[in-house]
């Protein structure tokens, strides 16, 4: 008995009822000796040879169309593109080849490392992975619909916070993706930028599980961007900084380009992130304190240590930067900066006066107000620039320990939120 292979075989059941009369059986080909083909043209002198079987019928010629076809295309194939300017036989990539902007050396080359902190900061952010559905709402789904639970000043923190943040974690997402990511030359870099962009969608979505959670009215939380003017302001201000970058035609490797996305950067690492987040953050996790909205809040410390991840990577990138490109960094270009860390500083405290006309948990804001000036002086240093509110001072030391995330929990009660994967745990 003869061993039929996967191309003597066919689906009857698709084909006419066939006439009694049997067609010749077909004889298997002898091989007289083992051949292999090395060679594009033999391939190609090979298929355009080659005769379907007579069972084959229409079905066989087509597929010997597409071979020839195909087998056409590939002797074509130009392996330069994708290559940016690297020739087939060039170097390997060595670390000094290695740069953050305009670099030519392959991008596809992750190894040797140049920037060692960048890798670890992937690991890093690895090993604290978590999904939003872990986190039990119950406590806060009763409070929220208790007519007791929340004053009304406290329901207009959790839906502000919940309305901004919802949309300022898809505005980073789509700057990292659609602008920073082209044209960061770094891989390893680029590696850290991959894990961020999939931690913003992680927040977003843990944003959704609150709203959603609590039967909060998506519409109006998710369109605070567009209608609520403290809200809208902050929005704005970042979007204006990613316009150039996503623009498919931009590109760096000139002084005024190469500005541009150092501007971008700072914007979105040392402001948006940096500073637009610390009014909400502060807020919520002041209600945690007060066992209030223990969900929400376990989300947003969760979500503040990766945010703190991501602030400290996104300075690390930008002194490297000025390091490799001290022309860039001008005393004209140091004003500019400065002038919009304090832009983005004045837009968190008028957020934080609109959703803070009275005085709440534990805070007001002209506390909040002194936070903010503490904390534009911290990014301003972190850049090497000159503080600008002298003796701001940090009226909420309790979140200098909440940064830290080292907080020891009931296991059974709630997670601890420096929990890391069982791969990264140390025993």
């Amino acid at each position: 008995m003869s061993i039929l292979s996967w191309d003597d075989f066919e689906d009857d059941s698709q084909k006419p009822a066939a006439p009694s009369q049997q067609s010749a059986p077909v004889e298997p080909q002898k091989a007289t000796h083992t051949q292999v083909v090395s060679d594009t043209n033999q391939s190609q002198k090979n298929v355009a040879t080659a005769q379907p079987t007579p069972t084959s019928g229409n079905r066989a010629t087509d597929s010997t169309d597409s071979l020839a076809r195909a087998s056409a295309s590939l002797s074509q194939l130009d392996v330069a593109p994708g290559l940016e300017e690297l020739e087939m036989g060039a170097q390997r990539v060595q670390v000094d080849d290695k740069a953050m902007i305009n670099c030519r050396a392959d991008l596809n080359q992750l190894v040797p490392f140049k920037y060692e902190w960048a890798w670890q900061k992937y690991l890093d952010g690895c090993a604290n992975h978590w999904m939003p559905q872990e986190i039990n709402m119950t406590h806060d789904i009763a409070l929220w619909r208790s007519e007791s639970g929340l004053t009304e000043d406290e329901r207009t923190i959790v839906m502000r916070s919940l309305g901004f943040f919802s949309t300022a974690d898809s505005l980073v997402a789509n700057n990292l993706v659609l602008a920073i990511y082209r044209h960061i030359t770094n891989p390893e870099c680029r590696q850290y930028i991959l894990r961020q962009s999939f931690e913003e969608a992680i927040h977003t979505h843990a944003y959704q599980y609150c709203i959603e959670s609590l039967g909060m009215d998506e519409g109006e939380v998710f369109n605070m961007y567009r209608e609520v003017p403290s809200v809208a302001r902050k929005a704005a201000w970042g979007l204006k900084y990613t316009q150039s970058l996503s623009d498919p035609t931009f590109k760096t490797g000139t002084p005024e380009t190469d500005q541009i996305l150092l501007r971008n950067l700072i914007a979105f690492y040392c402001v948006l992130e940096g500073i637009f987040f610390y009014c909400g953050f502060t807020q919520i996790l002041s209600m945690g304190r007060r066992n209030k909205m223990n969900g929400v809040a376990e989300q947003f410390q969760y979500i503040l240590r990766d945010e703190s991840m991501h602030l400290n990577f996104g300075i690390d990138m930008i002194n490297q930067i000025k390091i490799e490109n001290p022309h860039l960094w001008t005393a004209e270009f140091q004003e500019e900066i400065i002038q919009m860390i304090l832009e983005g500083t004045m837009l968190e405290i008028e957020y934080a006066r609109d959703t803070m006309p009275r005085g709440v948990l534990g805070m007001n804001a002209g506390m909040m107000e002194e936070y903010l000036k503490f904390i534009c002086n911290r990014r301003l240093s972190q850049l090497g620039l000159p503080e600008q509110f002298a003796g701001a001072t940090n009226p909420f030391q309790w979140m200098s320990e909440m940064m830290d995330l080292r907080k020891e929990k009931n296991f059974f009660e709630t997670r601890v939120t420096d929990y890391q994967t069982g791969g990264a745990l140390s025993w």
